[in-house]
């Protein structure tokens, strides 16, 4: 049986990757801090409210990213981005919002009774979780570097991820 290789990435190709990962890496631990901060409130909360503060927070992220990336832009090349950076901008950001589809879904069940408030936060903090690890797997598993720098880089991501629960859960007692 041949291997299957994968076709050579450009370094434009790779740039957009790079980019897209960083961005989706970035809003799932924004996410999960905000569905960990939500959980401590669940008895108090209603699935709408959890799910209109969870887009709140992610697309205002987004937002914050997109300006970053349009004032950086200006401030290293002296000008407005054209029309495919501006869309690339766009489009990398947006990428990002995948974060949100499985929260999503679990808050709408809990919004028809099929779930507690409760339920559907602690149903999206592992699925963010599990989203982290996955990312950080995909992004490293034909890398070239050694196994156990590899291996480092999941540790690592997945040491941060339990980091961020620890903080929230010290913020919120």
């Amino acid at each position: 049986m041949a291997k299957r290789t994968r076709p050579e990435l450009s370094d434009d190709e790779r740039e957009v990757r790079a980019e897209q990962l960083k961005e989706r890496v970035y809003v799932t631990f924004t996410a999960l801090a905000i569905v960990l901060a939500l959980r401590s409130h669940a008895s108090e909360t209603t699935a709408g409210e959890a799910a209109t503060t969870l887009a709140i927070a992610v697309v205002g992220t987004l937002l914050a990213v997109f300006v970053a990336d349009f004032v950086s832009h200006i401030a290293v090349h002296e000008r407005m981005p054209d029309r495919a950076e501006l869309r690339h901008m766009i489009g990398v950001t947006a990428s990002a919002l995948g974060v949100l589809i499985l929260p999503m879904i679990f808050l709408a069940l809990a919004g028809l009774d099929a779930w507690t408030v409760d339920g559907a936060l602690l149903a999206a903090s592992i699925a963010l979780i599990a989203s982290l690890v996955a990312v950080g797997f995909f992004a490293i598993r034909r890398v070239r570097l050694p196994i156990a720098q590899r291996l480092i880089v999941l540790l690592a991501e997945a040491v941060l991820g339990l980091a961020v629960i620890g903080l929230e859960l010290l913020a919120h007692g």
